[in-house]
């Protein structure tokens, strides 16, 4: 009797001491299996610094002088904008960058060369829709609005220039792709609608008129995505 209990007890020890064991072996499979499945959700905040070409369409009139025209340089400027993303499709992206133009006269008053120089501050704001389902290329197309401080201005052939503040609207299309979960490449074009007016100040005359300025802005740069 004592040998017969004896081996009961010892296989009830061993019955539990397998269940203990399988219990510990089952236990971290569960956790790895668990926390692999959990994946890390993107901030909604994005930055981008882009090289942005600005090239004008060099149009534009005097009132008042018939066949008059203008014209402006094209600048290459450095940019940063910043996007908060609603949801995984739209985003609100604020560019940020200031550059200048050149003023030539064109037309009947060719002859003035350059009118002057201005500082452009164009602060743009838009709203976009990213597509998604393509892997690690995000394309988005986005619109929206610019308000457009001019500073720094200083006349050349003329006696004085005056251009006014003004808002455009937006186009917008481009691109991201991604090289990892924060880091990528960006390619954007834009086209802003900005006709601001101006007063001018020439051999004494006072005159008004509209510049035609409607730059394509063409970018490049580096994403990231906190």
């Amino acid at each position: 009797m004592g040998v017969s209990r004896g081996v009961t007890a010892a296989v009830i020890l061993m019955v539990v001491g397998q269940q203990a064991v399988a219990a510990d072996l089952a236990h971290p499979a569960c956790v790895l299996q668990v926390g692999a499945s959990v994946p890390e959700a993107p901030s909604p905040w994005q930055i981008r610094l882009r090289g942005l070409g600005v090239i004008t369409e060099d149009s534009g009139y005097v009132n008042a002088v018939s066949g008059s025209g203008l014209s402006y340089s094209d600048t290459v400027i450095p940019e940063l904008d910043i996007s908060y993303f609603f949801t995984d499709n739209i985003a609100a992206e604020l560019i940020l960058g200031t550059t200048y133009a050149n003023i030539e006269g064109q037309g009947t008053i060719r002859g003035l060369g350059n009118i002057g120089k201005v500082w452009l501050l164009p602060p743009t704001l838009t709203l976009q829709y990213h597509f998604t389902g393509l892997g690690a290329f995000k394309p988005y197309v986005g619109a929206g609005v610019n308000y457009t401080i001019f500073y720094n201005q200083d006349a050349g052939s003329a006696d004085a220039l005056k251009i006014k503040n003004t808002f455009g609207t937006a186009l917008q299309v481009g691109f991201d792709y991604m090289v990892d979960q924060h880091w990528g490449v960006n390619f954007d074009v834009k086209k802003l609608f900005l006709k601001p007016d101006f007063d001018v100040t020439v051999d004494g005359a006072k005159l008004t008129g509209k510049a035609e300025l409607d730059p394509w802005v063409i970018g490049a740069g580096v994403t990231y995505r906190f």
